[in-house]
């Protein structure tokens, strides 16, 4: 197969099942390090809900991403502006960035809205920075993917996790999530960089789950610095905002009194 990062040929990697039933093959760029599977057929199958049932991790990971990204808005952008969370899901994390004082907008073709009803994009505005949390590896073209984003914001923080040193197969890293079959594409910090310079970003990550593409020039030391584990306990108290939670309250009785 051909590389969808990089455009190398990338050679068969491993075998998996997938789904309990699906045997397919997933394919490595020597190049660029990323991993993808076949062409994923299986995926309307895969997504008969938008939330597969083994994600009992969802509310965790929603709150422990909170402070890494009150950090990087406060720190790099104008954290006064209007922001949007893509592939949004329920839209838990609207809710929380809401709640710590950002203006949060929800965006997702494929979930319903749950906790942020009445904070959805409109599809129009231009937003300081989107945040795509645990999206890139459900991309089946990852340039696609970010082609799209790009139309929001051209600074995009996401989340995903970064192969491990020793490319572990599918049976050796729980990311491959064969249970479900919603994660097609793995990425290598290399690969990011190279999918950054296709469309003129620049790339900075913490070396391990979250990253960011943007046109901004930026401390990547800091950003790795106010992204780690701890950066709660260090600089929450300076990315701390007022809450939103009372005038999203008025406005959405305001909405409902239409």
């Amino acid at each position: 197969m051909i590389c969808k990062i990089c455009d190398n040929n990338s050679e068969h990697f491993a075998d998996a099942e997938i789904l309990f039933k699906y045997k397919i093959k997933y394919y490595k760029c020597p190049a660029c390090g990323f991993v993808q599977t076949e062409e994923p057929y299986w995926l309307e199958e895969a997504y008969t809900e938008a939330i597969n049932n083994s994600d009992i991790g969802l509310l965790k990971r929603n709150a422990d991403l909170v402070t890494p990204t009150r950090n990087v808005l406060k720190f790099f952008f104008k954290s006064d502006a209007g922001f949007i969370d893509f592939g949004a899901g329920y839209g838990v994390f609207v809710r929380m960035m809401r709640d710590a004082g950002y203006k949060f907008s929800w965006s997702d073709k494929y979930c319903e809205n749950v906790y942020a009803k009445g904070f959805e994009a409109d599809g129009e505005t231009v937003y300081e920075a989107l945040t795509a949390y645990e999206v890139f590896e459900h991309l089946p073209n990852p340039s696609d993917g970010v082609k799209e984003m790009l139309k929001y914001s051209d600074n995009i923080m996401f989340s995903t996790f970064l192969i491990p040193s020793g490319s572990p197969k599918p049976g050796e890293w729980w990311y491959y999530a064969t249970d479900h079959g919603q994660h097609v594409s793995l990425y290598s910090g290399k690969s990011l960089g190279v999918l950054a310079s296709k469309f003129g970003l620049n790339f900075y990550t913490n070396g391990k789950n979250i990253h960011l593409l943007t046109k901004k020039k930026i401390s990547g030391f800091l950003f790795k610095l106010i992204t780690a584990p701890y950066a709660d306990r260090v600089f929450a108290p300076l990315s701390k905002k007022k809450s939103l939670l009372d005038s999203d309250y008025l406005l959405v009785l305001k909405k409902a009194g239409k």
